[in-house]
């Protein structure tokens, strides 16, 4: 199974578990689809995008399960990342752990990786 990577704050975490669906952060509404990492990519957005940031959950997303609706885009430098243009359904959530912030960078947890 091929996943990718969403970095959420908690409290969206938690509503879109109850909701069983998660239609995006305040930039992904902006942008028209969720922004979501390859593996390789992940490290970088949370630099980017989220540095300082405590209370952040990382979500891996079976890729293949999203379908059409999963497009691989061009963005930063060129790079292809994964764009959602439609809801993420939380049954397509693997799973979701927490993304402590240690004061330099956050850690990753080890399943990231594997």
């Amino acid at each position: 199974m091929a996943k990718i990577f969403k970095i959420i704050d908690k409290a969206a975490y938690e509503l879109a578990s109850q909701k069983g669906r998660f239609e995006g952060a305040e930039i992904d509404l902006k942008d028209g689809y969720i922004h979501f990492s390859s593996g390789t990519q992940m490290q970088e957005t949370a630099r980017r995008h989220f540095a300082g940031r405590a209370n952040l959950m990382l979500l891996a997303v079976d890729a293949e399960a999203l379908g059409e609706a999963l497009k691989w885009e061009a963005s930063r430098g060129g790079q292809l990342f994964p764009h959602l243009y439609g809801v993420l359904e939380m049954r397509h959530v693997v799973w979701a752990k927490p993304l402590p912030w240690n004061g330099a960078e956050h850690d990753f947890p080890a399943e990231a990786f594997a």
